[in-house]
């Protein structure tokens, strides 16, 4: 049975809570088990295909595929509050690609089940369009990310995610090393650092060890 902080955060996160009979409660909350991961661990894999539905309480998640070369490229990434699905993958009969899904951050998540989500999903409307919502969310950001990678200039797509970074934390410093940004943005690390100098070269940003510190935030968007 799950702590009462817990169970406050499963009805807060999953919105359709109150549609639920008592008995769907119940499964939910009778297999509900607490994780957390340090940095950089490996949460699911090809190989582990049903660790079940994530609610993340506290850290970040990055869900990533593999290219053939072992150049990762990021899905999306989720924060406290947030739900991934593609963890269940056995759940969604038709995912036919291996993603994985790491902790970015130290993290805190609770994990559902993956049949007794999927039994409750088969018997309650409101727990089906929930699940479909979150997976139709998650896939429109998985396309978001192909079309930058096949149709936008990389020095476009790499101010992109420089002015998110910097939208999201409020500094204008980003703690990323040049590795990390080449995960995010699907390149190589090498490509990331050509474009990052010539930024630094045109005074738009200065670099130094793991950061990338914005200087110029007006024409870095105008790249965008």
């Amino acid at each position: 049975m799950t702590e009462n902080t817990d169970k406050g955060f499963i009805c807060e996160t999953l919105t359709f809570w109150d549609k639920l009979t008592e008995q769907e409660q119940s499964l939910i909350l009778n297999n509900v088990t607490s994780a957390s991961y340090k940095r950089g661990g490996n949460i699911h894999s090809y190989d582990n295909d049903c660790v079940g539905v994530l609610l993340i309480k506290s850290g970040e998640l990055r869900a990533y595929i593999l290219s053939e070369d072992g150049r990762e490229i990021t899905l999306y990434r989720l924060e406290k509050g947030e739900i991934c699905i593609l963890s269940a993958s056995c759940v969604l009969k038709n995912i036919t690609f291996d993603v994985h899904i790491d902790a970015e951050q130290d993290s805190e998540v609770l994990i559902i089940n993956s049949g007794i989500f999927e039994l409750v999903c088969n018997q309650n409307i409101y727990a089906e369009n929930f699940s479909n919502k979150i997976t139709v969310q998650r896939f429109s950001e998985v396309m978001y990310v192909m079309q930058q990678i096949l149709f936008s200039s990389f020095d476009k797509r790499l101010a992109v995610f420089l002015i998110d970074e910097i939208s999201k934390s409020g500094s204008d410093t980003i703690s990323l090393t040049h590795e990390q940004i080449a995960n995010y943005v699907g390149s190589a690390r090498e490509v990331v650092s050509r474009m990052l100098k010539y930024f630094e070269n045109m005074g738009l940003v200065a670099l130094s060890r793991g950061k990338v510190t914005i200087i110029d935030k007006k024409r870095l968007r105008d790249f965008t």
